[in-house]
C-alpha cells in the first residue's frame, strides 16, 4: 500500500508564545511552588526575632613611620596601600579588640546568661558571637569605616558599637607607643656604637698625620681631594694651555704669510703686524709714487728732478722688502720661541705631575681616612636629628590616627527582619522557582506538545485536532460544538484517500488511554449525520469498551462471526444515530488467539465493504498485543491517535514504526485531548469555528439560513463531505 508522507517541517525555534504556552501549561505547578514558598517566606519572617541596630564610625590613618622612622609623614605623602582597610577590618574583628571588648562589658558572664542558660562562655566563644553581631563596611571614597553591630537589645547595639570603635582605638594607640619605644632603643644604642667608632677613627688619623710628617693638613680646606689640582700645577697646566693657543694662532698666522707674494704682504702686514718702520716707509714711497706722477706731467722721464724722485722711489721699494722680509723673519723667530716655551712648560707639568703624584701616593691613606671620618660624623649627625624627631613624635598624643567622627546612638525601630523586603523577595524566589520548575518539566517531557513536533518527527500530516472534554457526538447531536473538530478530521481524511475503495480504517496508538475509542465513535459518527453508511467494529477483543458505550450486549460479535458462530446479520447492531451500526467485539474463548490475521478475518472485510461506505476499526494499543499490527495490514487506510503531552516521543514514534513496518496505509495522526485553552497555537484548528458558529443564538442563525440567496434551491445539507462523496 502507498503511504502518504510529507517533507520534513523546517527546525522551529522558540518564539514569546511558546513561552507563554509553557506557562499556562505548567501554571499549576508554579502556582503551586509560588504559594508555598511565599508562605513560608511570611513565616520565617514573622518567626524570627527582632533585632535593633547601631553605627558607629571611625577615621582611620596609616601610619607613618611604625619601624621608627622619626616624625610621621603627611598622610598625603604615604603611598597608597590596597590592603590598608581590609587590614584593618580584619585585625577590628581580631583578639586584640575584641578581647578588650568582651573584658570591659563582661561579656562572658552577661551573654553566658543570655543564650547558655547561664553557663559563663569562654572568650573564643563570645568573640564568635560578637563576630555575628557586628558588621563592618567602608563609607565610599573616604577613610571612614562603620562599625554596626545588631542586638535584640537597642542600648545593648549601641554599646557595643561605642566599645568596640574605642577599643581599636586604644589598640592603635598602644601599638604606636610600643613601636616608638622599641624604636628610640634601637636608635640609642646606635648612636652609642657610632660614637664609638668615631673616636676610634680620630685616633687612627692623628697615628697617620704624625708617621706622615704632614704639617699643614691641606685636606682642611673646603673642597681639597689629594690628586692634580695644587695651585702649581694648575698654574703651570693654564700656562701651557694659553701657550699652546698663541702658538697655534701665530703658526698658522705664519703659513698664511708665508704663501702670499711680496705684492700681497706689502698690502696685508701693515694690518697685521704693528710695524712704525713699514709704516712710514709705505707712506713715503705713496707721497713718492705722488710726486713722480705730477713732475711726469710737467717735464720728460729724463729730467733731472724726475731721476731723483724715481731713484728715491727704487730706494723705498727696496727698503719696504727688505723690512718685509725682516718682519717675516722675526715672527719665524717668535714662532720657535713659542715652541720651545711650551715644550719647556709640558716638561714642567709633567714633572709637577710626576710630583704630585707621589706626593698623593704617601698621604692617600690619611686623606682616605679624613674623608671616611667626616661621612661618619653626617651620619652619626643624621642619626641625632632621627633620635631627637622620634622623641618628640613620641610625646605628641596620636589623636589623628583613629578619630570616632559619630558615636552610636540606640535605634528606635527593629531593622531585622525586614518584613516587607523579606515577604518580596520570597514571592520573587518563589515565582522564579515556580517557572524554573515549569521549564525544568517541561523540558524533560518528551511527550508530543505541538503540531510542528509531530510532523518534524512523524513526517506525517496531522489530519485533526481534538479539544479536551469531548463528549460523545451520538449523545449530544449533529449540533454538538465538539462536532466540528471531527469534521474536519473527516474532510481531512477523505482528501488523504487515493481512491474511493478505501474505505475501511483503523485507530491505533502507542498505549493505553489516548482516545482511540472516542474518537473512532466520534468520527463514526460525523460520517453517519453526513449521509453515510458507516459501521464501527469493536476489535480490542481483550479489553472492549465501545459495547459499554452504546449500552448494548457483548455477548455476540465479532468473534462470533470469525469463527462461525453466528451469521454477519446476528452479529451487526443498530445504534441511535440513523446510518450507523455497530459490531461488538464479542467473547474471547481461548482458542480464538491470533483469529484477527485469519482468512475468515479479511473476507469478513470485504463483505463489509460491499454493504457500509465506511468501516471503523477500534483496535488495542500497538505497543501491547499484535492485534493492532495485524489490523494495520488489513484494513486500507491507518490513523494514529496521539494524546496530547501523555507518552514520550520515541514511543510514539515506535507504534508508527510498526504500522509501516507491518505494510499499513499510514495516512496521518490525530491529536488529541488538547487543551484549547491554554494552547493558543491550536485555536486555529478549533475555536475559530467555535466562535463563528456559535457566537450566535439559534433564531439569528435560522433567520440568515432563511434570508440567504438560493437557499432554497440547496439540496441536502451543504457540507463539504457531500461534494467530496460526489467527487469520488
Amino acid at each position: 500500500m502507498d503511504q502518504s508522507q510529507t517533507p520534513a517541517a523546517p527546525e522551529a525555534k522558540l518564539h514569546f508564545l511558546d513561552y507563554w504556552r509553557v506557562i499556562r501549561i505548567r501554571k499549576a505547578i508554579i502556582i503551586t511552588v509560588f504559594l508555598i514558598t511565599a508562605i513560608i517566606a511570611t513565616a520565617v519572617t514573622f518567626i524570627l526575632p527582632e533585632s535593633y541596630s547601631s553605627t558607629a564610625r571611625i577615621k582611620v590613618e596609616n601610619d607613618g613611620n611604625d619601624s621608627g622612622g622619626g616624625i610621621a609623614m603627611p598622610t598625603s605623602m604615604l603611598p597608597y596601600d590596597p590592603y590598608f582597610i581590609q587590614t584593618t577590618f580584619e585585625i577590628m574583628q581580631s583578639q586584640l579588640v575584641l578581647s578588650n571588648v568582651i573584658s570591659k562589658l563582661d561579656l562572658n558572664e552577661k551573654w553566658g546568661k543570655k543564650y547558655f542558660n547561664g553557663e559563663k562562655l569562654k572568650t573564643s566563644e563570645t568573640m564568635e558571637i560578637l563576630k555575628q553581631h557586628m558588621s563592618l563596611a567602608p563609607v565610599r571614597n573616604t577613610k571612614l569605616i562603620s562599625i554596626t553591630v545588631y542586638s535584640d537589645n537597642a542600648n545593648e547595639a549601641a554599646l557595643l558599637a561605642n566599645t568596640i570603635a574605642e577599643s581599636y582605638k586604644q589598640y592603635r594607640l598602644n601599638t604606636r607607643k610600643e613601636i616608638a619605644s622599641t624604636g628610640l632603643d634601637v636608635l640609642n644604642q646606635q648612636y652609642l656604637d657610632e660614637s664609638n667608632q668615631i673616636q676610634q677613627e680620630q685616633a687612627k688619623i692623628e697615628k697617620l698625620r704624625r708617621d706622615l710628617g704632614i704639617s699643614v693638613d691641606m685636606a682642611d680646606a673646603p673642597g681639597y681631594t689629594p690628586t692634580l689640582n695644587s695651585d702649581q700645577l694648575q698654574l703651570i697646566h693654564n700656562q701651557l694651555i694659553e701657550g699652546e693657543r698663541d702658538y697655534k694662532e701665530l703658526s698658522a698666522q705664519l703659513d698664511h704669510l708665508k704663501s702670499l707674494g711680496i705684492e700681497e704682504l706689502r698690502d696685508v702686514l701693515p694690518n697685521i703686524v704693528n710695524d712704525p718702520a713699514l709704516s712710514d716707509l709705505l707712506n713715503k714711497l705713496h707721497e713718492a709714487q705722488q710726486k713722480i706722477a705730477t713732475l711726469k706731467i710737467d717735464y720728460s722721464p729724463d729730467n733731472l728732478t724726475v731721476t731723483r724722485v724715481q731713484t728715491l722711489i727704487d730706494t723705498l721699494n727696496q727698503q719696504i722688502n727688505d723690512r718685509v722680509t725682516g718682519i717675516l723673519a722675526s715672527m719665524e723667530s717668535q714662532v720657535s720661541s713659542k715652541k720651545a716655551a711650551l715644550d719647556a712648560l709640558s716638561v714642567a707639568v709633567d714633572e709637577a705631575k710626576a710630583k704630585d703624584a707621589v706626593e698623593s701616593a704617601k698621604n692617600q691613606p690619611y686623606y682616605d681616612a679624613k674623608r671616611n671620618l667626616e661621612q661618619m660624623r653626617d651620619q652619626h649627625r643624621l642619626l641625632y636629628a632621627k633620635m631627637e624627631a622620634e622623641r618628640i613624635d613620641a610625646a605628641i598624643p596620636k589623636t589623628t590616627m583613629v578619630q570616632v567622627t559619630d558615636w552610636a546612638e540606640p535605634g528606635k525601630t527593629p531593622v531585622r527582619p525586614n518584613k516587607t523586603v523579606n515577604i518580596i523577595l520570597g514571592l520573587v524566589f518563589g515565582l522564579i522557582m515556580g517557572v524554573g520548575l515549569a521549564f525544568f518539566i517541561e523540558y524533560l517531557d518528551t511527550s508530543v506538545k505541538t503540531i510542528d513536533d509531530v510532523e518534524r518527527t512523524f513526517q506525517a500530516p496531522v489530519l485533526g485536532v481534538i479539544p479536551q472534554n469531548i463528549g460523545y457526538l451520538f449523545q449530544e447531536g449533529a449540533e454538538s460544538k465538539h462536532a466540528e473538530a471531527y469534521r474536519v478530521l473527516r474532510t481531512n481524511l477523505l482528501f488523504s484517500r487515493k481512491g474511493e475503495n478505501l474505505s475501511t480504517i483503523v485507530m491505533v496508538s502507542a498505549g493505553a488511554g489516548e482516545g482511540k475509542s472516542t474518537t473512532t465513535i466520534n468520527l463514526a459518527t460525523v460520517f453517519a449525520q453526513g449521509g453515510n453508511r458507516v459501521l464501527i467494529v469493536d476489535s480490542d477483543l481483550r479489553r472492549p469498551t465501545i459495547h459499554k458505550l452504546f449500552k448494548v450486549a457483548n455477548n455476540l460479535g465479532l468473534t462470533n462471526y470469525l469463527l462461525k458462530q453466528n451469521t454477519l446479520s446476528e452479529v451487526v447492531q443498530t445504534t441511535p444515530v440513523p446510518g450507523l451500526d455497530f459490531m461488538a467485539s464479542g467473547k474471547l474463548p481461548n482458542s480464538s488467539m491470533g483469529i484477527l490475521g485469519s482468512t475468515q478475518m479479511r473476507e469478513m472485510i470485504a463483505e463489509l465493504k460491499q454493504r457500509y461506505d465506511f468501516i471503523f476499526f477500534d483496535s488495542p494499543p500497538i505497543l501491547g498485543v499484535s492485534d493492532a499490527s495485524v489490523l494495520a495490514s488489513e484494513v486500507d487506510l491507518v490513523m494514529q491517535v496521539i494524546q496530547y503531552r501523555r507518552y514520550p516521543q520515541p514511543m510514539t514514534i515506535r507504534a508508527k514504526q510498526m504500522i509501516e513496518k507491518v505494510g499499513g496505509n499510514f495516512v496521518g495522526i490525530i491529536l488529541n485531548n488538547i487543551n484549547m485553552s491554554q494552547d493558543e497555537g491550536y485555536y486555529y484548528y478549533s475555536g475559530y469555528y467555535h466562535d463563528y458558529y456559535y457566537s450566535r443564538n439559534a433564531s439569528e442563525q435560522e433567520a440568515e439560513a432563511k434570508n440567504a440567496p438560493g437557499a432554497a434551491d440547496k439540496p441536502g445539507s451543504g457540507d463539504a463531505e457531500t461534494d467530496i462523496k460526489q467527487k469520488y
